[in-house]
């Protein structure tokens, strides 16, 4: 059996600093380390740095001490509270988010509307959305394309900006662009900041190559994982034997011998460790 590993598979560079953060302010903590909100999304990984004591809470009002905000980022309010609080933030949230928090923060001072491509359930969403401002619109598919050019038309504002969550679908937004460019009345200023990652621009390029060209596509990642999801959606579209796993214990090893080229991408936030455990089942 051939095996083709994606080159861009695992750890990306804001996850694996968030981690590493993570870990090195345990290895120095004298007191208790929490974390607002999953530090990325791998339960592993989550798992990992509770057993080695970090606190995970949901609500910053929760905090006793220091605590990091994880790679996603968090809400514009979160640093008020914590400064009146006197709680010592570390700030491990992925450059690329913070700059999608500047551009929104930026447009909206500016007097913009702004479309926001991305999960409306999403922790990185949800952040940038308060840098938004009060005229943002989600749009998440197709469907809520309409819906949101209503919203724009009822605000009076004729200058509108789109911007994506990091890990959005490329393909996809492709197709809303296009759409948008045909619907959005005439009066509009429009301007578009495409701020998806570089990298997940890269790997979901390499999982829709490799997927074209194996038998058998293995993704593996976290179930709550955004990108992950994406990488299994585009692996799916290209090969029907395409399967979504978090560690190599989920394997169907005999009807993975039925195959002679067996392709494996990883998650954004899938650690080095489960992806060479599923390379090592394999062999």
């Amino acid at each position: 059996m051939e095996v083709v590993l994606g080159k861009t598979a695992g750890f990306c560079y804001g996850v694996k600093n968030a981690v590493e953060g993570a870990k090195k302010e345990l290895e120095n903590a004298k007191e208790k380390v929490y974390c607002l909100g999953e530090i990325v999304h791998n339960k592993q990984v989550v798992d990992e740095l509770k057993k080695n004591g970090m606190v995970f809470i949901e609500n910053i009002e929760d905090a006793k001490g220091k605590t990091i905000i994880r790679a996603h980022g968090v809400k514009k309010e979160v640093y008020d509270v914590a400064k009146k609080n006197n709680i010592e933030l570390k700030d491990y949230t992925c450059p690329n988010v913070l700059k999608i928090h500047e551009i929104a923060e930026e447009y909206a001072n500016d007097g913009y509307y702004i479309f926001l491509c991305g999960s409306k359930v999403h922790p990185e969403n949800i952040g940038t959305i308060s840098f938004c401002g009060e005229n943002v619109s989600v749009i998440e598919t197709e469907d809520d394309i309409d819906d949101a050019i209503e919203e724009l038309k009822k605000s009076g504002i004729e200058k509108l900006l789109l911007i994506l969550q990091t890990t959005f679908s490329v393909e996809k937004f492709r197709k809303i662009e296009k759409i948008l460019k045909v619907k959005l009345p005439s009066n509009i200023n429009f301007k578009i900041k495409n701020t998806i990652c570089r990298a997940t621009e890269l790997r979901q390029k390499e999982t829709n190559d490799i997927s074209k060209d194996v038998d058998y596509m293995i993704i593996i990642g976290g179930k709550n994982s955004s990108n992950t999801r994406k990488l299994f959606e585009i692996g799916k579209q290209n090969c029907k034997n395409c399967i979504c796993i978090e560690t190599a214990k989920e394997l169907p090893i005999e009807e993975i011998k039925k195959y002679e080229k067996v392709g494996v991408m990883a998650g954004a936030s899938t650690p080095k460790e489960l992806i060479e455990d599923v390379l090592n089942k394999l062999k």
